[in-house]
């Protein structure tokens, strides 16, 4: 019964010693907590001594009942950051949206008035716009030679071109040029045509 006793204890030794090796700091294990080992009893009543194990020696006066009694020290979880590894950690906070700075895209087009019929012929009137601004305008099918050509540049001259009245007032209330009523009036009429389909 005592060599029994003694064998169950000292294997119980024996397993304790093996797993305090294999949870030392360094073997890259983690054991969940070991049962405590009882002691084993003399004959005599008093605890007989426990056989050194090469931890014992190697790390003092720690007995192998007391490192199997202590509770492991788990390993910090590895850390998965990009700083743990050596790297440079990186914000993950979504970017800024961003905004535009530009001025939207001018359209520069150009409308043509209806063809209005006067006392020396016909004209039409052609406007060019910046977004909503006139830029240019020209008379189209104006009457050449003789008087009524001469009508017609003093006209043109006026209203026409990129410094003409047109470009100076955006309208169509244009002061008439002298000798040539008709004309005036007739460009006047193509132009706010052009001006309303604008």
């Amino acid at each position: 019964m005592r060599r029994a006793l003694l064998a169950i204890t000292g294997l119980a030794a024996g397993t304790t010693a093996l797993v305090v090796l294999k949870g030392a700091p360094g073997s890259g294990q983690t054991l969940p907590d070991a049962p405590v080992a009882l002691a084993p009893v003399a004959p005599g009543g008093s605890a007989a001594p426990e056989p050194p194990s090469p931890t014992a020696a190697a790390s003092g006066s720690a007995t192998p009942s007391s490192r199997a009694s202590a509770k492991p020290t788990p390993k910090a979880s590895a850390d998965r950051s990009p700083a743990s590894r050596g790297g440079t950690r990186t914000s993950t906070a979504p970017a800024a949206p961003r905004t535009t700075t530009s001025a939207p895209k001018v359209t520069t087009r150009t409308v043509t008035g209806p063809s209005v019929t006067y006392e020396y012929g016909s004209l039409q009137v052609r406007i060019t716009l910046s977004g909503s601004r006139v830029v240019d305008a020209t008379a189209i099918g104006l009457p050449l030679g003789g008087q009524s050509g001469q009508r017609s540049d003093d006209v043109q001259a006026r209203y026409s071109g990129t410094s003409g009245e047109v470009v100076a007032r955006q309208s169509a209330n244009l002061s008439t040029v002298s000798g040539a009523t008709y004309t005036s009036t007739a460009y006047k009429q193509s132009l706010q045509a052009a001006l309303d389909k604008a």
